[in-house]
């Protein structure tokens, strides 16, 4: 059983940048995937952010354009979101996740196993 924490999130104003962290409480190795997604206000579903795999897979939601860097210390056993150029559109409830491998639909919600309880960030104009 895996617990998931996020923290790092908060208020900043378009351009601002912030770090997200997930910390998971057992030993998360390089073949495991772990992911970022979001919620916004008002919607019920959820955005895929960032995913981070085996063998330096990574992948972006379209919506990041370079402005998300997804990363992970495994001695750690902490997972990262370096958000910059933030946006008020990207004002949502983000949410760790985790899945045993990335394969197949990366952005399948019921894939990934384990979740986080969310950190939210708030993007002012």
């Amino acid at each position: 059983q895996m617990h998931l924490e996020e923290s790092g999130g908060g208020s900043v104003q378009a351009g601002g940048s912030l770090r997200l962290s997930c910390v998971a409480s057992v030993y998360v190795d390089n073949n495991n995937c772990m992911g970022w997604f979001r919620q916004s206000p008002g919607k019920e579903e959820y955005e895929g952010v960032a995913a981070i795999g085996r063998d330096g897979f990574i992948s972006y939601g379209d919506f990041v354009k370079g402005r998300f860097t997804i990363s992970k210390d495994n001695t750690k056993n902490t997972l990262y979101l370096q958000m910059d150029n933030l946006k008020p559109e990207d004002t949502a409830m983000y949410f760790c996740a985790a899945r045993p491998y990335c394969s197949g639909d990366i952005w399948s919600r019921r894939e990934f196993t384990y979740w986080g309880q969310g950190t939210q960030v708030t993007v002012s104009s």
